[in-house]
């Protein structure tokens, strides 16, 4: 195994400005959001120029267990969420297409309605890049868009197979990114966020309060919805 070479982001850098023309793809089921995803997402936009930073829930992902909360009700969280951040929006074209949420088929819509030379990033987990080769029509991925990936301090990827060789071939700098429509894969280590949507729904379906791990707005949507209800 060897240690990937990553940009921390724990230090504001004065090379950055605000205001990119990068768009960012920020895609899950959000099953919750919570503030994990959103200040990863924040720093993100801001870290890279981005213009915009999209959410897109999945509709019926391919790769996991369809959500029991449906789409419609993760897509209005997320708009709950990120009312006041004009850089963020929630894409909602995953969930009215019919099918699996596949990312290329996002990616080549948005392609065609950005433009071919605006730099789009698809974010992504280091575990969504090692479980990459699994994807529908992933080797199409790097000619739509570049590949962000959120690392965690000490993270390891493998020295070969395919993982290694994109690396290898596409391992970029997050100054790359704005001079290029796709085409690099660039590591970036966030501040910890030890918030996960799956201990979220574990203490709702307790009874126990998730206050200060979500917005506010988002926690009365679930409770006005019956979302995650306590189980009995």
């Amino acid at each position: 195994m060897i240690k990937v070479s990553s940009e921390t982001l724990s230090e504001p850098s004065k090379e950055r400005s605000p205001g990119g023309t990068g768009v960012g793809i920020f895609g899950g089921t959000f099953n919750p959001i919570h503030f994990g995803h959103l200040r990863s997402a924040l720093e993100l936009l801001e870290s890279l120029s981005l213009s915009e930073l999209r959410f897109m829930p999945a509709g019926e992902p391919p790769h996991r267990d369809s959500p029991v909360v449906s789409a419609e009700d993760r897509a209005a969280m997320v708009e709950r969420a990120i009312v006041g951040e004009s850089r963020f929006i929630c894409d909602r074209r995953e969930l009215e297409r019919d099918g699996p949420s596949y990312t290329v088929a996002s990616l080549e819509e948005l392609r065609d309605e950005l433009g071919k030379d605006r730099s789009i990033c698809l974010i992504m987990g280091c575990d969504a890049l090692l479980g990459l080769p699994q994807w529908h029509r992933w080797e199409a991925l790097l000619d739509l868009a570049h590949l962000v990936i959120m690392a965690r301090p000490g993270w390891v990827f493998p020295d070969d197979g395919v993982v290694a060789k994109l690396l290898d071939e596409h391992g970029g700098s997050s100054d790359e990114l704005p001079k290029t429509p796709a085409g690099k894969i660039v590591t970036q280590t966030l501040r910890p966020q030890d918030i996960s949507a799956t201990n979220i729904r574990a203490l709702l379906q307790s009874g126990l309060s998730a206050r200060y791990l979500l917005p506010e707005s988002v926690l009365a949507y679930i409770a006005e919805r019956g979302l995650y209800a306590k189980q009995e």
